[in-house]
């Protein structure tokens, strides 16, 4: 019988936001209730958006929907330092060896937790660490790499370029990808010529529908509308998604709205504060709710290794539009045809053109997505390759 696995985070929590952070629970939950005995081994913080040196969780083990999860201490940081270097990455600019090393001992990090997975890694046939970029995956890989895997979730960022990270990571024993093209990067960026590598994806809940009619009413919604659903911030493109928008309804006579939702803020143009509406967060079936009303779901953003959101879009029966520049989804889009991509005003244009134009087409795009989500990421297909891989992994197969 295969020993426990346990899952490394930066955090976890019952309703914790972020892509990486979500299927992490999603997948934790799902392979506990199939049996597999399992652990989430993280640190006291709250979230991505705490403060990354204060413990919120109480230490030592707790339930979080029956998945039992260890919490470790963190230590204090230097913002200030980890901040300038930090800008440099989201900048473009070169980032020395020197400053990389800062980077990473300035980011999240828990000694504790390190020094757990270095004493106890007799009592876990492998750890599981995701994502890529937090010192929870660089310094905890390191204190058992024999039995470290990642989920990864990789961008071309500047972040995966980092010279500390070739080393760690040609050393893990697995990679699981969520996609083909990060599994391309990740062949692209490190020497994974001795690491076991698998495209598994991730699971998507299946089990909704969503009601246009009672969105429309809900949130008085009664003309047509693109829906933007993630965080809005720069990293996301959401910036585009509004000139292109501003663009489109200046070039065309069109009652047409943009719908934003989702956490972060983003500035709207005055001109466009009667057409663009930011709803915030929203209870998750009006979410879904609002998927099934829009005209299509656009994610403009270029840095993904996966898309729930697409995947939701595709589930409610509405096609997507999705950046060229992301090879992720991009492919899925291509794989799926059940959406679009655009690189230029141009293409943004004549892709909204051709979804109003032919709505029976966008319906059928809509349907393929919704198929091929079913038959990729429902939870029980991807329960069993995720099950099949980490028993392979461990020797138990």
């Amino acid at each position: 019988m295969m020993k426990k696995i346990g899952f490394v985070i930066p955090w976890y929590g019952p309703d914790i936001p972020g892509g990486a952070e979500a299927a992490l629970r999603g997948l934790a939950e799902h392979l506990a209730s199939a049996g597999m005995e399992l652990e989430v081994l993280t640190t006291r913080v709250k979230e991505f958006g705490s403060d990354w040196s204060r413990n919120y969780y109480p230490a030592g083990v707790t339930m979080v929907h029956n998945v039992p999860v260890r919490r470790f201490d963190v230590r204090i940081r230097d913002t200030d330092s980890f901040g300038k270097i930090n800008f440099k990455f989201m900048q473009g600019l070169p980032v020395s060896y020197e400053e990389e090393k800062v980077f990473l001992e300035e980011m999240v990090n828990s000694p504790a937790l390190y020094e757990y997975l270095r004493i106890h890694k007799e009592e876990y046939a492998l750890y599981v660490f995701t994502p890529y970029m937090f010192g929870t995956t660089y310094y905890g890989i390191q204190a058992a790499p024999e039995k470290a895997v990642m989920i990864p979730c990789f961008h071309d960022e500047s972040y995966a370029y980092m010279e500390h990270f070739k080393k760690v990571f040609s050393q893990v024993r697995g990679m699981i990808f969520l996609a083909e093209p990060e599994r391309m990067l990740a062949e692209r960026l490190y020497d994974t010529s001795g690491v076991a590598k698998a495209v598994l994806g991730t699971g998507i809940y299946t089990d909704f529908q969503g009601d246009a009619d009672g969105f429309r009413r809900k949130y008085q919604m009664n003309k047509p509308f693109i829906l933007y659903a993630g965080r809005k911030d720069v990293g996301k493109n959401i910036y585009t998604l509004l000139a292109y928008f501003r663009e489109y309804i200046r070039r065309h006579d069109t009652q047409l709205q943009l719908v934003l939702i989702g956490g972060g803020k983003v500035e709207i143009p005055t001109e466009l504060r009667d057409r663009v509406h930011d709803l915030g967060f929203l209870p998750v079936q009006d979410k879904y709710d609002a998927c099934a009303a829009a005209e299509f779901m656009c994610n403009p953003s270029h840095n993904e290794s996966f898309s729930i959101v697409i995947m939701e879009s595709w589930l409610c029966g509405r096609p997507v539009l999705v950046s060229g520049a992301c090879a992720v989804t991009k492919s899925f889009a291509i794989q799926s045809q059940g959406g679009l991509y655009f690189d230029t005003y141009y293409e943004f244009e004549g892709a909204l053109e051709y979804y109003r134009k032919h709505p029976d087409i966008a319906g059928q795009m809509g349907k393929n997505g919704r198929s091929y989500v079913l038959e990729n990421f429902a939870w029980e297909v991807i329960v069993d390759r995720y099950t099949q891989f980490l028993h392979q992994l461990s020797g138990d197969s």
